[in-house]
């Protein structure tokens, strides 16, 4: 019997590009070939397309022709360009392994949308929505999720510093891994924070700091028949948590501690799961995401953000917490393929 074709995008414009490659190499690691047939699709950070053997962190140099995923419903592929050659692969299902801006912001599943591929992960919509944080914060609060305070600074505006009470984060609206966000102590410290929130993003979130231990949650699958992973939670020894952003994540993060279950009560973590359903559902989420949140010391569950493509390196919390609920990452790459082929 055929192999189910399933291309698998990495790399990527955003600055999450060397994050999106070690996910590559996990999944590829991980996927069923004798189920499966992977086409490797590598996005420079150029944005070049360019069709690999396989994902390294030297993916770039080695044997790679153009491949370019079409538009056309009709031909449902890729156009592959080798030595002034034409060639249409087709493809069954997409699974795209991009993080941050262009890779889970609505763009790359607009374009599998036009070309009529099933593919692995949230739609245009919901994508667009988690995206951003701000909009995510208003549609969560009117689904009576709890959310922290916040302000939008946009590409003009300038806030004055003295209206909030500190500590506040900044952060890039439209960003991830804790790329440009920082934490404000006081109002001395604001105008710096929103600069260098601004080389990755020109829209901005104030958000009041939450008091209460960082929590997360896997969610897997559609509609009434969702999957929850064990939860997590982080505990900071400074800073904030930025843990694809150090030296040598693959060794643990250097400023955090990460317990897979969390050091809660039962009562507790079943809340927290049922509340990353609640959100999930509330955001229009499919396929997969992992919901952040803060458990306040009285119980008070607030949303911090929601990320629909989360990593799928050897030290990702998404598969890390699937995994401690008897989810292999075979069985999780095999799953999220299964529910993209269904719709």
């Amino acid at each position: 019997m055929d192999r189910l074709k399933v291309a698998i995008l990495f790399g990527g414009c955003s600055e999450e590009h060397d994050v999106s490659v070690k996910s590559a190499i996990e999944i590829a690691a991980n996927i069923d070939n004798e189920k499966y047939e992977p086409l490797y699709i590598g996005i420079t950070k150029s944005g070049a397309w360019k069709m690999c053997e396989k994902p390294s962190t030297e993916w770039e140099n080695g044997d790679c022709c153009s491949a370019v995923l079409l538009p056309d419903k009709k031909m449902h592929g890729l156009l592959v360009i080798k030595s002034h050659e034409y060639e249409i692969r087709r493809i069954d299902v997409a699974f795209p392994v991009l993080h941050g801006k262009w890779g889970e912001d609505g763009a790359i599943q607009g374009l599998f949308e036009l070309s009529g591929i099933p593919f692995v992960g949230c739609d245009i919509q919901s994508s667009a929505i988690c995206m951003d944080k701000s909009l995510a914060y208003i549609v969560a609060k009117n689904a009576g999720i709890a959310t922290p305070e916040f302000w939008v600074v946009n590409e003009n505006d300038t806030p004055t510093a003295d209206r909030f009470t500190y500590p506040v984060f900044v952060k890039p609206a439209r960003s991830g891994s804790s790329f440009g966000v920082k934490k404000v102590n006081n109002a001395g410290e604001l105008d710096a924070a929103i600069e260098s929130a601004r080389q990755y993003d020109n829209k901005i979130l104030i958000e009041q700091a939450v008091l209460g231990c960082e929590v997360g949650c896997a969610v897997l699958g559609n509609g009434s028949g969702l999957i929850v992973g064990e939860v997590d939670q982080i505990r900071l020894r400074q800073g904030i948590f930025r843990i694809h952003q150090e030296t040598e994540p693959e060794k643990g993060s250097e400023n955090a501690v990460i317990t897979i279950p969390a050091d809660l009560s039962a009562e507790e973590r079943g809340r927290i799961r049922e509340t990353a359903k609640k959100i999930y559902k509330a955001l229009g989420c499919r396929g997969l995401s992992r919901v952040d949140m803060f458990l306040q010391h009285d119980g008070r569950i607030v949303l911090n953000e929601v990320n629909t493509l989360p990593g799928f390196t050897s030290y990702s919390r998404y598969p890390r917490m699937m995994a401690a609920a008897g989810i292999t990452l075979p069985d999780l790459i095999d799953r999220l393929i299964v529910i993209a082929l269904k719709g």
